[in-house]
């Protein structure tokens, strides 16, 4: 059972580092590897659970001050990227289109990213950044009369409206189907963009997305609250000595 744990953990950290990879080069991050941000991350938890616990375990009151200054800086910057997030939301919607914009022109690129594209299409049920026309931007997919690929004027099988009596989807249901008019494709392929399912989706699951972050909030003041309590009865029993 642990060597089969450890074989799926090993597939889907290299699985992981390929699609981070891949999305390191396509975006304008400037050569930041996102696997960094997975690793400060854990780092960042690493310190702070270590802090709190054995600030807690041995009664420290320097680990348990430090475990409730970082923590409060971390909620300060959560909600800092909130309020940053809602004012430039245009921004952001922005910068969303260039990137899945930039995963279409890398489609055929790299096997984790195509996976993770199709993942998305098919949850969504959508096709392209803001419709099927948007994997024009594919060499193999575009309409130019230059492009030998089969996949002219086609799109990806996860764009293809699923049949339920289907068990195995048909890769090859999107070829040429952007050659028939708009109103013939919907029969056939999902017509709207993955940027406004995502807002849809969003929107549907307000209220569920909302209260993750309320909850992570609040767990995270009620951290700060038992740390200060717990450093305030340790000083007072301290001062009864």
């Amino acid at each position: 059972m642990i060597g089969f744990s450890l074989s799926h953990l090993f597939l889907f950290y290299f699985s992981l580092q390929g699609v981070l990879s891949n999305i390191s080069s396509i975006t304008d991050l400037g050569g930041f590897d996102p696997v960094w941000l997975f690793i400060v991350t854990g780092a960042v938890m690493f310190i702070l659970g270590f802090a709190g616990c054995i600030g807690a375990l041995r009664e420290n009151t320097t680990l348990l001050k430090f475990f409730s200054v970082f923590l409060g800086l971390i909620f300060f910057l959560e909600l800092t990227a909130g309020i940053l997030a809602f004012v430039f939301k245009d921004w952001i919607k922005d910068q969303l289109n260039f990137f899945i914009n930039n995963n279409v022109k890398a489609y055929r690129d790299d096997i984790d990213l195509q996976n993770l594209i199709d993942f998305a299409q098919e949850y969504w049920s959508c096709c392209g950044a803001h419709g099927p026309n948007d994997w024009n931007l594919n060499i193999y997919f575009n309409c130019t009369d230059s492009n030998p690929s089969r996949e002219r004027c086609g799109v990806p099988f996860s764009c293809c409206v699923k049949d339920p009596a289907e068990d195995v989807p048909n890769t090859q249901c999107g070829y040429d189907v952007r050659l028939k008019l708009e109103l013939e494709q919907q029969s056939y392929i999902y017509t709207k963009g993955c940027v406004g399912q995502f807002e849809k989706w969003l929107q549907d699951n307000l209220i569920v997305v909302a209260g993750i972050f309320v909850a992570i909030a609040l767990l995270q003041i009620f951290g700060i609250c038992l740390a200060q309590n717990l450093v305030s009865d340790i000083k007072a029993v301290k001062a009864n000595w």
